[in-house]
């Protein structure tokens, strides 16, 4: 049986090197969704932040770790929401980064990128394309290539979530995590598994971009040509190879659900508990409105993972806020 590259100790240590701003983000129960989907649901909110997602947990760690080498700079490629976090992470910790992205990206993400002060490089293509030229760039100039997934820090900064879950929220018997390229359900599974192992862990991935459910069921890796969905945050069509091992050793299960169902989850974010989430971050709710009978009964927790949405995009998908009686 293969060994995980995670560790539980470092993985504690972890805590003592990310920002506080990052650290015991609320998580609480949520009934007003629960009478539409039929099982007690509680939220452990990751957007409360100043990136908006749970991404600086581990960049926090990964820029605290190059803050004592020569050479300080580094670069990663993105969909939005790691070069946001590598951003912030690096401007506090003097790092020289910059961070790839496709011109397709969303353009609030970009802007937010340029904002904290990183150099963005675009490049045609999707995100598979950017991770090739970030690469490139990391062997032209001798620097950190920062690889969300690939890169330990990114999943052990991640699965502080997981101490904070089995920390505080005992009776919960279900885990529903949004899964891309792998590092917020290796992470969050390693520990729940250790520590609460009678918890069924649960990732949900976007039915136009199934390469990591796929390659999970099937116990290898598959690759795609492309993906189509709204939830560009999880839209890899490359799994990791080390990534997979370490997540075929804690989840439970790999679900795939559709993209009205994500816009439904979204839409009831926003009506039952007020939350604005960007599409990857409502992949938990989708699951349970795909197969409500799986869950009826349970204490599910699901991880609103990120809120950083182009607000044009977001009003077609959503639509606006029904009217309240005074």
């Amino acid at each position: 049986m293969k060994e995980t590259r995670l560790d539980t100790t470092r993985i504690r240590e972890a805590r003592r090197v990310i920002d506080p701003v990052f650290l015991n983000t609320p998580l609480y129960r949520c009934e007003a969704l629960e009478p539409v989907l039929g099982c007690a649901v509680s939220v452990k909110l990751e957007t409360a932040n100043p990136v908006r997602s749970f991404k600086a947990r581990g960049t926090e760690v990964v820029a605290s770790r190059l803050a004592d080498k020569a050479s300080r700079a580094a670069v990663c490629a993105s969909a939005g929401n790691l070069g946001q976090a590598l951003a912030w992470s690096g401007r506090g910790h003097g790092l020289d980064i910059t961070v790839v992205a496709s011109r397709f990206a969303t353009r609030a993400k970009l802007d937010r990128i340029r904002a904290l002060g990183a150099g963005l490089e675009l490049v045609d293509g999707d995100h598979e394309t950017a991770r090739e030229r970030a690469a490139a760039i990391a062997r032209y100039y001798g620097i950190r290539l920062v690889e969300d997934s690939l890169d330990i820090e990114t999943c052990e900064g991640a699965a502080t979530i997981g101490l904070e879950l089995v920390d505080t929220a005992p009776s919960f018997d279900t885990v529903l995590v949004a899964l891309g390229g792998g590092a917020l359900a290796t992470g969050v599974g390693h520990v729940v598994k250790a520590l609460a192992p009678e918890v069924e862990v649960i990732c949900v991935q976007p039915l136009g971009a199934p390469a990591m459910t796929h390659s999970w069921h099937r116990r290898r890796v598959v690759t795609t040509d492309s993906t189509d969905t709204i939830a560009d945050g999880v839209a890899g069509r490359r799994p990791v190879p080390a990534v997979l091992d370490d997540l075929l050793l804690v989840a439970d299960d790999a679900v795939l659900v559709q993209e009205a169902s994500i816009v439904a989850g979204m839409r009831m974010l926003l009506d039952h508990a007020g939350l604005v989430v960007e599409p990857s971050a409502a992949l938990g709710i989708a699951a349970i409105l795909e197969d409500r009978e799986r869950f009826a009964g349970r204490h599910v927790v699901t991880i609103v993972c990120g809120s950083n949405v182009d607000v044009d995009a977001y009003r077609r998908w959503v639509g606006a806020a029904p009217a309240r009686r005074s």
